[in-house]
């Protein structure tokens, strides 16, 4: 007697790919809306820095 070994390895199911799928997109978009509640410093003031036009060089 022979037994016979049946395994799903080759078959996708498709069900279970579009469950990964949006579990997925779903993980990244609460990470997403997460890291935009977050209040991140910000310099208080613009930084401008000025450039003498002596340092630049025409290189032909």
């Amino acid at each position: 007697m022979q037994f016979k070994k049946n395994t799903s390895s080759g078959k996708n199911n498709l069900v279970a790919v579009v469950i990964k799928f949006s579990l997925g997109l779903t993980v990244i978009m609460g990470i997403i809306l997460f890291l935009n509640t977050i209040d991140f410093p910000a310099p208080k003031k613009e930084i401008e820095k000025v450039i003498p036009n002596e340092n630049f060089k025409i290189v032909k």
